[in-house]
């Protein structure tokens, strides 16, 4: 196979190569680092005996992620609940194929607590159907054990909350949310609130100081109408990841971007990214 059909077919499945990534990192900008390496890999490759061309890519990517996971494993100072994945912005074409299916940033979050070997084992079966057989010499194991990683990665992922599947109904609550914000309602704000809502808030270096998770409807009812209302003005309403979210822009520049998790029409996670590096590689200024 010549570089040139390798470049077609790479470009072919590179839609499904970059959510394969995304699911596997969590971050937009290192799934597209690990597509880039992949296909370095591969145009030094001989593909000349390869018959299914997904499975053989799917599998260099995950191989790639999977290296990226531990360096980032061995290095990881901060704690994993204040940890805010990369959202993505918006509901364009680009946007959708990183999707796929609805990839939630409290998903997210709870696959970052997993070992690499059991997100990797998680994400390739679970997400995208790759047997145990072909997920097992990645990680160096046994199908067997690579079939208890996933077991042991899918309930643990169990804990992360599932969105109402009414998406209007999800907008109905934020909306509420965003008008008892507005009022300084702090009832009203209890109301849309579970009782146990956790609200996840990553900082990044720059801004460290507003990293933090804070938990209880009646602390973040207070936490909001102390000071939140003074960033509604410049507010925009979007999807971030599928569910309800929004744009916090001001001065040209976004200042933070926040996802809700609406289940049995409460909000149960709220997740916002204020890193100004990370949010100055998402596509803001359009939203």
């Amino acid at each position: 196979m010549t570089v040139n059909e390798i470049t077609e077919r790479f470009a072919e499945h590179r839609p499904r190569l970059r959510a394969v990534a995304y699911r596997m990192l969590g971050s937009l900008a290192e799934a597209d680092d690990a597509v880039q390496e992949a296909w370095l890999r591969c145009s030094r490759a001989n593909a000349d005996d390869v018959e299914h061309m997904a499975g053989w890519l799917t599998t260099i990517v995950a191989r790639v992620c999977l290296n990226m996971l531990r360096t980032r494993a061995s290095r990881r100072e901060e704690p994993l609940d204040a940890h805010v994945p990369d959202p993505v912005v918006g509901d364009d074409p680009e946007q959708r194929a990183v999707l796929a299916d609805s990839v939630g940033l409290a998903l997210l979050v709870v696959l970052d607590t997993l070992s690499p070997a059991e997100r990797l084992a998680f994400v390739l079966h679970d997400m995208f159907g790759v047997p145990f057989d072909d997920i097992a010499p990645m990680i160096d194991k046994s199908p067997t054990a690579a079939r208890q990683l996933a077991s042991r990665a899918r309930r643990r992922v169990r804990s992360a909350p599932v969105p109402d599947p009414d998406l209007a109904q999800q907008h109905a609550v934020v909306d509420a949310f965003f008008a008892a914000a507005r009022d300084g309602d702090f009832d009203a704000l209890v109301a849309v609130l579970h009782p146990d809502v956790v609200v996840r808030s990553d900082g990044g270096v720059a801004r460290a100081g507003l990293t933090s998770v804070v938990r209880g409807a009646e602390t973040v009812a207070a936490q909001v109408r102390a000071g939140g209302s003074k960033y509604l003005p410049f507010v925009n309403r979007t999807l971030v990841n599928g569910v309800p979210g929004a744009v916090v822009n001001a001065a040209g520049r976004g200042l933070a971007v926040m996802a809700f998790t609406v289940t049995n029409g409460v909000i149960v996670a709220i997740d916002v990214l204020y890193d100004p590096d990370r949010l100055a590689t998402l596509p803001l200024e359009s939203v």
